[in-house]
């Protein structure tokens, strides 16, 4: 039995997931934005041991949600699923950086920088659309949805080197384009594969045991190689010098230093 928290799991896969990780016997931590969203996600997913209540789009938020993480790990895998997509471009978050880079790729930066041990697994959940972002992390703070899905592999590959020694996994998750919400309902992905690959990698179980610095899709670690929008992923993201500078530069905006 494993302890696992998921961020944006008040709905959609993070949900989906975090009721299926239940059924397998963990005890699931949720999280959710705001108190509204958390009685959502408690009735939705009543066998969850809790609810932790933090809006990622506030940096100083976002600190007090890992401090809140480390009062009550350690964890075995913490998920980082939580997302903005579409019809927030002039949102800004309590501090003023804009909600969708705040949330897709400062906040998994800043929680896996603090939460102190870290857990056994990290997951960051990437997208087949990251092949539209900028691997030169130019004008970082505008960043679009793509680009911040590049951003979540970048980390994934870089706390999976920094953090090898301790014992602790980090892969990146490609979902897939699935119906959800966020996808849209007459998306033509397999959600049920979606969630197999979140389980798999939360629990460290079959192909994902023991395995760090992966970019899976479907229950399978995949390649940089092929021209697949889904199953590979862009070779520029091995460059550990452009992983490194990523996290230099959110370092810099957040006032975290990485551990």
């Amino acid at each position: 039995m494993a302890r696992i928290f998921i961020t944006g799991s008040s709905d959609g896969l993070g949900l989906r997931s975090a009721q299926a990780l239940t059924k397998r016997g963990h005890d699931v931590f949720l999280h959710a934005r705001n108190s509204e969203r958390a009685q959502d996600a408690r009735a939705a997913c009543p066998e969850a041991k809790d609810v932790f209540v933090a809006d990622l789009s506030s940096t100083e938020e976002t600190k007090s949600l890992a401090a809140q993480l480390n009062q009550t790990g350690p964890w075995d895998a913490i998920v980082h699923n939580a997302g903005l997509m579409n019809g927030v471009a002039s949102v800004k978050g309590k501090e003023g950086l804009p909600a969708l880079f705040a949330v897709n790729t400062l906040a998994p930066y800043t929680i896996s920088s603090l939460v102190d041990p870290p857990p056994k697994r990290y997951v960051f959940v990437s997208s087949g659309m990251h092949h539209g972002g900028d691997p030169s992390l130019r004008n970082i703070e505008r960043s679009g949805y793509s680009d911040t899905k590049l951003h979540n592999v970048l980390l994934a590959f870089w706390f999976a080197r920094r953090l090898r020694d301790k014992g602790v996994l980090s892969n990146a998750l490609n979902p897939g384009w699935v119906p959800t919400k966020m996808g849209g309902w007459s998306a033509p992905g397999d959600i049920n594969a979606a969630i197999d690959t979140y389980v798999l990698l939360a629990e460290g179980s079959g192909p994902a045991e023991g395995k760090t610095g992966g970019f899976w899709y479907q229950t399978r670690a995949r390649t940089s190689k092929g021209s697949g929008r889904e199953t590979n992923y862009e070779r520029s993201l091995d460059d550990e010098a452009c992983q490194q500078k990523l996290i230099d530069t959110l370092a810099r905006i957040s006032g975290v230093a990485p551990p």
